[in-house]
C-alpha cells in the first residue's frame, strides 16, 4: 500500500533576481549596461559609420557612471555595471556606438546604458 502523495506548494518569489556584477562577480546579464553580448559586439563592428568619437568628461568607478562629450559638444551620460568607468580617465578619447550602445575604450568594449 502506498502512502498519499503530499502536495508541496511552490515558493513565492519575493525579490527580483540581482545581477552578479552588483556583488563584484562576473556579470550574468546582457541587459543594457551589463555584459557585452557577442552579437552586440559583432553588430557594432559591422556598422562603422555609427561610431561617434568623444572625450571622457567625468567618470565615477564607484557608481559606474560616465559623462562623455562628443566632438560636436553633445554631452552623453552613460552607465556600465561591469567597470567601464574604472578603465577610463577624464580627458581620455573613447568611441560610442549610438545604435548598439557599445563604448570602446582602446581595445576594450563595454555594453552601456544611456542615461
Amino acid at each position: 500500500m502506498s502512502s498519499p502523495h503530499r502536495h508541496i506548494p511552490p515558493l513565492e518569489v519575493r525579490e527580483r533576481a540581482a545581477c552578479m556584477c552588483d556583488r563584484g562577480d562576473t556579470c550574468s546579464s546582457f541587459a543594457p549596461g551589463h555584459a557585452l553580448h557577442l552579437i552586440q559586439a559583432r553588430l557594432a563592428s559591422a556598422t562603422p559609420s555609427d561610431w561617434v568619437d568623444a572625450i571622457v568628461d567625468a567618470a565615477d568607478a564607484r557608481s559606474g557612471f560616465l559623462i562623455l562629450r562628443t566632438l560636436t559638444g553633445e554631452a552623453i551620460a552613460l552607465w556600465n555595471g561591469v567597470g567601464a568607468a574604472g578603465h577610463v580617465s577624464v580627458g581620455a578619447p573613447v568611441a560610442l556606438h549610438k545604435r548598439y550602445h557599445v563604448l570602446a575604450v582602446g581595445r576594450e568594449r563595454f555594453n552601456v546604458l544611456r542615461g
